[in-house]
């Protein structure tokens, strides 16, 4: 099921006796979590008919003792087990054939096997008890002994993590259902400078939602002033101007970085440029490119397009893929490769000379 799939069966009452919700993505098993243990239950049930726990601390027998408890003065019970990729016994694995094993002719192990509680519980739960497992940072391992009785008879959730491509949009959505004014170059500078942890970026929000008046937008210069992201020497400003073919703007951007190598890794400023010039090659390679119909290909917001439309005329198609080469070489150099002494920042300044010229 999807996460809106799942949110809309709660809001209608609809419950399910297990849920499985993992992935790389954390934030929207925290958000359907958190959602499940807010709502499900009166505060007055919550009291008697609402547990949490954590992996680390449980077992299979003492997580299937808490599921086979009756609620109390309340339809229903919740059991939510956080951290749920820390509990010992769920990850155990298959295994093959052991000493104390044996197999008939059809291939089916006697009767010596001992029976996993945790899936005798799967294949017949307690209708009265709601169980959640927040299984984190990982997908479900389908080695797990559990793993095919998971999908077979638990709601089962997987939360991808979401491109680095796609963070700007998922910003602008967010903003929108949260009903948050946001300038579209904050939305941008946002998505450069937090990478793709959701979570991150939504707390970073709401730290600018605490500074914000009724009606105010969050500008670039909030982003800038309570992120810790310098005004006029940022990724965002340096790729406009190499963008623009503003040597000496690129050249002033390049030395700050290399003053502030922690703020300004050569990583992130490799990876940004990497992409820039593979959205001005998919630019070129448009046939339609009408603003709605090119923003949407590039996957940049209509507000920026014109700043791609002018990095075309600056870098012909044939300049763009010899810069990509240029910044596969200095990635490769920034991580050792042919390179025995020369810092980041020398590299960097290197690469954008090359670049530009």
């Amino acid at each position: 099921m999807t996460f809106e799939q799942i949110i809309g069966d709660i809001k209608k009452k609809i419950y399910h006796p297990v849920y499985f919700f993992h992935g790389e993505e954390s934030f929207y098993i925290d958000q359907l979590s958190d959602y499940m243990e807010k709502n499900i239950l009166s505060e007055s049930e919550k009291e008697f008919n609402q547990t949490i726990v954590y992996g680390k601390d449980l077992d299979n027998v003492t997580l299937i003792s808490y599921a086979r408890r009756y609620p109390m003065m309340s339809s229903f019970q919740l059991v939510i087990v956080k951290e749920a990729q820390d509990m010992k016994s769920l990850l155990q694995k298959e295994k093959e054939e052991t000493s104390g094993e044996t197999k008939d002719k059809k291939g089916k192990k006697d009767a010596k096997d001992d029976k996993d509680p945790f899936i005798e519980y799967l294949l017949k739960p307690t209708p009265s008890t709601i169980l959640v497992f927040c299984y984190k940072h990982k997908k479900l391992d389908k080695r797990m002994k559990a793993s095919k009785v998971i999908d077979k008879n638990a709601i089962v959730f997987e939360s991808k993590k979401v491109a680095d491509y796609q963070i700007s949009a998922w910003i602008t959505n967010h903003c929108k259902e949260e009903k948050i004014k946001i300038n579209p170059k904050a939305i941008d500078l946002l998505a450069e400078y937090l990478g793709n942890d959701l979570s991150k970026i939504k707390n970073e929000i709401d730290k600018l939602l605490l500074n914000l008046k009724d009606g105010q937008e969050i500008s670039t210069t909030m982003v800038q002033e309570n992120i810790g992201i310098s005004k006029d020497f940022n990724i965002f400003e340096l790729i406009k101007a190499i963008g623009y073919r503003n040597t000496f703007k690129s050249f002033q951007i390049a030395e700050y970085f290399a003053a502030n190598p922690k703020n300004n890794p050569m990583i992130l400023t490799i990876s940004q440029l990497y992409t820039y010039f593979l959205k001005i090659v998919a630019y070129h390679k448009l046939d339609d490119r009408s603003t709605n119909n090119a923003a949407s290909e590039l996957g940049v917001n209509p507000y920026f397009l014109n700043d791609y439309v002018k990095a075309a005329k600056e870098y012909p198609l044939s300049h763009c893929m010899r810069n990509i080469s240029y910044i596969r070489e200095y990635d490769l150099r920034s991580k050792g490769v042919n390179n025995v002494s020369t810092n980041d920042g020398d590299l960097l300044k290197e690469l954008i000379y090359k670049i530009m010229n």
